[in-house]
C-alpha cells in the first residue's frame, strides 16, 4: 500500500500503534512486535490526514538554529533549571499525593519531560523560557505518570485535577515549544 510519505516502523514490547511526526517531518510508526505490515498501512490510512496536515506543518516551520552558547552559560541555565523543577516537583507532588525519584535536567531534542518506571524525573532546561505554567504543566504531567504510566483519559483526568485550564499550556507548546530552541 502506497501512502504519500514516507515512514519508518519502530517493532518494541508496546502494546498499541502510535504514529509520530518529528520536528523535521518525519513520519515514525511504533508498533507491537510482530504486528502485522498490512494492519500497519490500514491504520496509517486511517490517519492520513492527521498526518499529512502535521508533515505540512512541521515543513513550515522554520528550523531551529540556536546561536551557540559557551558550556559556562549552558551550565547556568541548567542550574537554573534544576532550581526552579526541584522546588515545583515537590509543591505539586505534595498536591498530588505522589512520589518520585531524581530529577534531571536535560537538553533533548523531542521532549519535554519524561517520567521513568522508577519515578525517576527528567526536564528539559530550555523550558525555563516558556510562560510558567508551562512549567506548572509540564511537571504536574509527568507526576501523573505516578499514578497512571499512560495518556488515558484517566491520566488526563488527575491533570485536569490540578490544572483544570492544562489545554492552554499543551497548545502553548504544540503552538510555541520550537521558538523555545532558538532563545539561546
Amino acid at each position: 500500500m502506497k501512502h504519500p510519505y514516507t515512514y519508518e516502523i519502530i517493532y518494541s514490547s508496546r502494546k498499541t500503534l502510535a504514529v509520530q511526526v518529528t520536528s523535521d517531518g518525519t513520519v515514525k510508526v511504533r508498533a507491537p512486535k510482530g504486528y502485522p505490515k498490512t494492519a500497519i498501512h490500514n491504520f496509517l490510512k486511517e490517519k492520513e490526514n492527521w498526518i499529512l496536515k502535521h508533515v505540512d506543518k512541521a515543513k513550515q516551520k522554520p528550523s531551529p538554529c540556536p546561536p551557540t552558547l559557551s558550556g559556562k552559560d549552558r551550565n547556568r541555565y541548567i542550574q537554573i533549571a534544576r532550581d526552579i523543577f526541584t522546588q515545583k516537583t515537590a509543591y505539586y507532588a505534595s498536591i498530588m499525593n505522589v512520589t518520585y525519584g531524581r530529577i534531571s535536567i536535560r537538553e533533548q531534542k523531542t521532549r519535554w519531560g519524561s517520567c521513568s518506571s522508577r519515578g525517576n524525573l527528567n526536564f528539559n532546561w530550555r523550558l525555563i523560557f516558556a510562560p510558567e505554567p508551562v512549567l506548572d504543566y509540564i511537571v504536574v504531567h509527568e507526576l501523573a505518570h505516578r499514578r497512571e504510566m499512560n495518556h488515558s483519559h484517566s491520566f488526563y483526568a488527575i491533570v485536569e485535577s490540578v490544572l483544570p485550564d492544562y489545554k492552554k499550556m499543551k497548545k502553548w507548546l504544540r503552538d510555541n515549544g520550537h521558538s523555545l530552541w532558538t532563545i539561546v
